[in-house]
């Protein structure tokens, strides 16, 4: 069996289910040093909820899922909101 990811697969074929507990996953992975503080994470998360760029958790202005991002110590905003 192929552990590659699928790098064209349309939205429509994720299960929701298991698109959010792998992301879950992959943020809880990620080293403590690496990581938002929780209430940088959900600041940035609400930031993001109100901008017009959001689609489906995806940055239509730079592609990303929000969710990772925001997640990230490192992580920024394209337009700078965060």
């Amino acid at each position: 069996m192929s552990t590659r990811r699928c790098v064209r697969c349309l939205l429509q074929e994720f299960d929701e289910d298991t698109y959010i507990r792998t992301l879950k996953k992959h943020i809880e992975r990620t080293p403590a040093g690496d990581r938002a503080a929780p209430e940088t994470y959900e600041k940035r998360l609400e930031t993001c909820k109100g901008c017009d760029r959001l689609a489906r958790g995806t940055c239509l202005a730079c592609g990303c899922y929000v969710e990772l991002r925001a997640a990230s110590r490192r992580g920024r905003c394209p337009y700078e909101k965060w």
